[in-house]
């Protein structure tokens, strides 16, 4: 479990009463959370729960219907500029460009957020080196394994210093022990700099192993909120996967976002 901090911090994220609907469709039904600066926060739902809508929402890519919400003390939908340069995203599915080196890959980010010249060569080589990435900066990004490009996608969502940090199912289909270092580094990064850290994933000893606290939303409704071992006591559960099936049911759910979903999103938090 992730080191916690006893004085009260400051919500970074705030969402209160939020609600997105498709016409008659209802995706996000009235819903309020709040993410502390520093916090690693897991977002946990069934396929088609409401996950993607709301960090849609968070990442400015959708509008609200109605409610609130306040990302690194911005509107989303009136300061979107502000908002975009508060987050770095990595999604599940691949997002480098795989004819580019790796130090490129870096290099086009820092100029898509407009990242001093002479501050983008520091801030990569210091990311590069802690993913440890920085001695094959110049070999192209379709030679590396997934490990190698997810940790290169970590560094590059952190060259121009966001506060926070959003993951869609970082660690999907890597091995464990790249899965181990990934969340250290991030670990790491959170106690060292403050970072807040807001994820997605379907593995479950992941999130009762890194995340400080856990929010659990179905039929686009926030059911459950706390740490895992209160969700497990809650639930009467001997696992967070078994608390997580009582909390939103056995039934199979179809996925709520597609690889040009994500895509789309990452260009959309590219624009100033």
């Amino acid at each position: 479990m992730t080191e916690q901090n006893d004085s009260p911090m400051a919500a970074i994220i705030e969402v209160g009463d939020l609600v997105k609907q498709y016409g008659a469709f209802t995706a996000i039904d009235h819903v309020s959370f709040a993410v502390a600066e520093g916090e690693i926060r897991a977002f946990l739902g069934p396929n088609g729960a409401g996950k993607t809508t709301t960090i849609k929402i968070l990442t400015t890519v959708l509008a609200p219907s109605s409610g609130r919400v306040r990302v690194a003390g911005h509107d989303p939908v009136r300061e979107p500029g502000p908002v975009r340069r508060a987050f770095g995203i990595v999604f599940q599915d691949p997002s480098l460009d795989e004819e580019l080196t790796a130090y490129e890959n870096m290099e086009l980010h820092g100029v898509l957020y407009g990242v001093p010249r002479r501050e983008l060569r520091q801030r990569a080589e210091a990311l590069l080196g802690f993913v440890e990435l920085w001695d094959r900066r110049k070999d192209y990004v379709k030679e590396f394994s997934g490990g190698m490009k997810r940790r290169l996608e970590i560094a590059r969502a952190l060259l121009h210093q966001p506060r926070i940090l959003f993951l869609d199912e970082p660690t999907l289909g890597l091995d464990p022990q790249t899965r181990l270092h990934i969340w250290e580094f991030v670990r790491s990064l959170s106690q060292e700099q403050q970072l807040t850290v807001f994820f997605t994933t379907h593995a479950m000893e992941e999130a009762e192993r890194v995340a400080g606290a856990i929010t659990v939303i179905d039929h686009g409704r926030i059911v459950a909120e706390g740490t895992a071992a209160s969700l497990k006591e809650e639930t009467r559960s001997g696992s967070l996967e078994e608390a997580f099936i009582a909390l939103t049911g056995r039934s199979i759910r179809e996925d709520d976002a597609s690889p040009a979903d994500r895509m789309r999103m990452l260009r959309r938090a590219w624009r100033r």
